[in-house]
């Protein structure tokens, strides 16, 4: 069995997503990043075989592990194989992580949030 290695895609995502990251204003902000950058992952590493849906992924900031797929998803075999013959699952678990820090970083840092959104409206 061939393993697949996605890290040049991760490599080109990840750039996008620290920036959409340390934008974010709010924890649902976050969480909105991580699923669009999933999306053009999974839709990048299937050649669009797999184009997730919003709702097929959401990241679980308290989770363990910090992130879930739907069962329709988990269900299809173009899932499967991307998923099982390679090193997907490592480079989700990555951007769950870095999204799940920032997402706990703004919990506890309420008025950073609020000074930052408060900034960005008076642009």
């Amino acid at each position: 069995m061939q393993q697949h290695s996605f890290s040049k895609i991760e490599n080109d995502l990840q750039h996008k997503f620290r920036k959409l990251t340390n934008e974010a204003e709010s924890t649902e902000d976050v969480k909105k990043s991580f699923v669009f950058c999933m999306q053009e992952l999974f839709n990048l590493a299937s050649i669009g075989q797999l184009e997730l849906q919003y709702e097929d992924i959401e990241l679980l900031p308290e989770g363990n592990p910090y992130f879930v797929f739907s069962d329709k998803v988990r269900s299809r075999e173009e899932f499967a194989s991307i998923w099982n013959d390679s090193d997907l699952s490592q480079i989700v678990l990555r951007f769950a992580e870095l999204a799940s820090n920032h997402h706990k970083h703004l919990t506890k840092n309420p008025k950073k949030t609020e000074a930052k959104i408060r900034m960005n409206q008076n642009k």
